[in-house]
């Protein structure tokens, strides 16, 4: 029997949700319809609704009293996320994604977890690198291999993300113009390594701690930063030990390089490649290669990556319940996880001004 596709309501209407979700809304026309975008403002909720013919609402409490809302996808600025979600989850909707973070310390976390076992109400984080089947068809690989990572490399290379969201669609909301920042005050440093770790490393960081030993275990649990630095004109580097576990992290936005987007991993055995798409590429998965002494393995590409990937999986959520949903305790160390490096990375950085 075919099922009516899932009514969807779309809070926050900015650059990500006309780029990425509704193109991939629009591919996934079987299992989801979006009935209701809501905005701060009204004019920009109107215009993108209109666009896809959805309706338009002013406020969240009218888009959570729409009955044909079965499920919500929180796009507004992270410092209202975990309220929204909270919202959502009590208004009785089927599941809710969210994008990262969902929460901006572990308190707000643990209060999302609690309400959602307390309404049943799942919920998912939309770092799409976790849902892109290239990435999950290889760390099941890799673990079935019983292979241990002692270094784990991120390199991000990008062009800022006003010219991936104008490839993509027409923005009717572009992001200001922003000058080049002032890298010679260290809170601009410091600012700069902390906010590319949680808009930028934070994609990755959830498939670094995967990969790390002991993720039963808190996740700031012997975590040292050893280096962090500013890069010129935006980016970051980082280097920690995780659990005697090298991690190295790398991003920086400009239009100079080749856009890259690759996480390597080696163990004493074995080493693991992944080659993600750009952001706001919409086909293909990673390709993904392990390499055991001569003998090389290869996965993707997939015909879709974890923009759709997410959406899915929300699907497969909404229609059979929490059971399905990742494990709250694992999007919670998640969080952590990257708030406590991205404040640790800060730290190092005025450490080293000091000097």
């Amino acid at each position: 029997m075919n099922r009516e596709p899932l009514g969807v309501g779309i809070v926050g209407a900015g650059p990500v949700v006309q780029a990425i979700h509704l193109p991939t809304l629009a591919r996934l026309p079987d299992l989801f319809a979006v009935r209701s975008i809501m905005d701060v403002s009204p004019d920009v909720a109107a215009a993108v609704s209109g666009r896809i013919g959805a309706g338009a609402s002013a406020t969240l409490d009218e888009l959570l009293a729409d009955e044909r809302v079965e499920v919500v996808a929180i796009c507004s600025p992270s410092a209202f996320h975990a309220s929204q979600v909270i919202a959502a989850m009590r208004a009785g909707k089927r599941a809710v994604l969210c994008e990262k973070p969902f929460a901006t310390d572990r308190e707000q976390a643990e209060q999302i977890a609690e309400v959602s076992r307390e309404t049943g109400v799942p919920v998912i984080v939309g770092a799409m690198h976790t849902f892109d089947p290239g990435w999950t068809a290889a760390v099941t690989e890799w673990e079935s291999l019983g292979h241990e990572a002692h270094t784990i490399r991120s390199r991000v290379v990008l062009p800022p993300n006003a010219r991936f969201e104008t490839s993509a669609t027409e923005v009717l909301t572009p992001r200001p113009a922003s000058g080049l920042p002032d890298l010679d005050d260290p809170s601009v440093r410091a600012g700069m390594v902390s906010g590319g770790v949680m808009g930028l490393a934070v994609h990755d960081l959830p498939l670094i701690r995967r990969l790390l030993p002991a993720t039963d275990r808190p996740a700031t649990d012997d975590v040292e930063v050893v280096s962090a630095s500013a890069l010129s004109p935006w980016g970051y580097e980082l280097g920690a030990l995780v659990h005697g576990r090298l991690v190295h992290a790398v991003g920086a936005l400009t239009e100079q390089w080749r856009p890259t987007w690759e996480l390597e991993v080696l163990s004493d055995t074995a080493s693991m490649l992944l080659e993600f798409p750009p952001s706001y590429v919409h086909a293909g998965s990673a390709v993904a290669t392990i390499t055991t002494g001569e003998k090389t393995v290869r996965f993707g590409p997939h015909a879709h990556n974890g923009y759709e990937g997410e959406w899915r999986a929300l699907h497969a959520i909404a229609s059979s319940g929490s059971a399905a949903a990742p494990g709250v305790e694992t999007l919670i160390e998640d969080l952590v996880f990257a708030v406590d490096l991205a404040s640790a990375a800060a730290g190092r950085v005025r450490q080293e001004e000091i000097r």
